[in-house]
């Protein structure tokens, strides 16, 4: 490969890219789940001597499949580095959510193309959402000849025998498939820290009007329970302290077996009964939120006091438009019944402004049901089009200034919340999982409380990776601070 020269091909002619079409249909197609995984032999000893990086963009989601990646290639002999100049294998994972999401990948493939030029022999890679989208992969092909190899989210299982190919084809490996794959279990992951994320699930069949998952992900697939239970429980042995379920849609799990019953509700009572110290899920749907899983969220324990619960708006009409299937009135049930079971909850949302069609009073609905909830916090977005989904055929006729404008009273209604919300805390003694340093200041630790606030204190290293109690003594708008409770000491007798 070191002396591959690229050809001037248009490499669409010769591979089939993604379908945006095909993706959109849902079949009745059987899921197969295969616990056979492993590396083929002659690639267990690929990667000795030679060193990965992979960018990784978007949600959690995204981070748990670059877990994966790093699994396979460690698996393959490689070691990790953070120096591009290192690395024999560079992979940038995508995010198709937003266009910036999508510049901000396109800008990084600019500036490794002179990387790529001094070392030919380095193989680069682009995974990820955006190489599920047809427009994307044709740039690609068409723009960006330098690049190796392009595969999706359905094949990352692949990667080992797509990394051979890509190491010794003289043209460029393309491997994405527009429809959902099977399920396998049994991948290699290399997780670090103390949290962990575990999918539950893979796609999302809501379709949305705005949004790209459902044709990059595919259709809802939920792993059996069994599978999910005994990597929750394996986790817990190896000491992790905090794990978060993973799905685009976690309440729609189970809906898709036809062989036995079994919700989410169900998988997170089990999970209740697992010795871990926390667990979260995300990401929530208003639509599939039922009674069964707010009574057994009810139940506390290791189940932790915070749901994340998009609303994207506060409008019943721009809700139909959106396709969210869902109205305020039906939203503002749902989140008063989650208080009365969980008093103490905090509920946090996504909100986007401007959508096309829009008008005052409509985002002013929005306003009005952010108050009326009393959400903690919101990631805030400006209504943006995306390329091959419904809302992208709707006029944008909200003028950017008129977006921008919503976005900065929303956003100053949601600081105020915040920093009200962490005002209460003031004087109270709270849980804190203890990630690690300050970003900004080596000598404070940061850690989380249960209903994930963020919170710096004093201390020693050692408590990283520990529980501990911590008394609030600040509130700032999106930070706590706060002083160590020593614990009492165990007298003997």
């Amino acid at each position: 490969m070191a002396n591959q020269v690229k050809s001037d091909k248009d490499y669409s002619q010769y591979f089939q890219p993604p379908s945006l079409t095909d993706a959109k249909k849902r079949g009745k197609e059987e899921i197969a789940v295969h616990y056979d995984f492993h590396i083929p032999e002659d690639m267990q000893g690929f990667g000795k001597d030679k060193y990965y990086l992979i960018r990784t963009y978007g949600c959690q989601m995204n981070e748990h499949d670059t877990e994966v990646m790093r699994g396979l290639l460690e698996q393959m002999g490689y070691q990790t580095t953070e120096d591009k100049y290192q690395a024999d294998v560079i992979l940038l994972n995508t995010c198709a959510i937003r266009e910036n999401a999508e510049d901000k990948v396109f800008g990084e493939l600019g500036h490794l193309k002179a990387l790529k030029a001094q070392k030919p022999g380095l193989v680069l890679g682009v995974c990820g959402c955006m190489s599920q989208e047809e427009a994307v992969v044709n740039r690609i092909m068409q723009k960006h000849a330098f690049v190796d190899l392009i595969f999706g989210t359905h094949n990352i299982h692949r990667l080992p025998a797509l990394l051979k190919d890509a190491f010794y084809n003289k043209e460029m490996v393309v491997e994405v498939w527009s429809k959902e794959g099977d399920i396998v279990e049994n991948l290699p992951k290399k997780r670090e820290g103390i949290r962990a994320w575990v999918n539950i699930m893979f796609g999302c069949d809501k379709f949305c009007t705005y949004c790209i998952v459902p044709y990059t992900r595919g259709k809802e697939r939920s792993r059996r329970p069994q599978d999910v239970l005994a990597e929750v429980r394996d986790l817990a042995r190896q000491g992790f302290q905090e794990i978060t379920l993973l799905g685009q849609n976690v309440n729609a799990y189970g809906k898709d077996f036809e062989d036995i019953t079994y919700s989410f509700a169900n998988l997170m009572d089990d999970i209740r009964k697992i010795d871990v110290p926390r667990v979260r899920f995300t990401t929530s749907h208003p639509r599939d939120f039922d009674d069964d899983l707010i009574e057994v969220l009810g139940q506390g324990g290791n189940l932790v006091e915070h749901i994340h619960l998009p609303v994207q708006s506060g409008n019943t009409e721009v809700l139909k438009r959106m396709s969210r299937k869902y109205s305020r009135d039906h939203y503002l049930q749902l989140a008063r019944k989650i208080k009365a079971t969980m008093p103490d909850v905090v509920l946090t949302t996504d909100i986007i402004v401007g959508f096309p069609g829009e008008t005052d009073e409509q985002f002013d609905e929005t306003m009005s049901l952010y108050e009326e909830v009393g959400f903690d916090f919101a990631f805030t977005f400006i209504y943006s089009p995306r390329e091959g989904t419904p809302a992208a055929g709707m006029e944008d006729n909200v003028p950017m200034e008129v977006k921008k404008q919503r976005l900065y009273r929303l956003n100053e209604l949601v600081n105020a919340h915040s920093k009200a919300s962490n005002e209460k805390l003031l004087g109270e003694t709270v849980e804190v999982l203890v990630e690690g340093e300050s970003k900004n200041n080596a000598d404070v630790l940061a850690g989380r409380t249960r209903t994930n606030k963020l919170i710096h204190f004093t201390g020693s290293k050692e408590l990283i990776g520990q529980m501990i109690d911590v008394k609030v003594t600040h509130a700032q708008t999106w930070i706590l601070k706060g002083e160590i409770v020593p614990k009492p000491m165990k007298l003997s007798i």
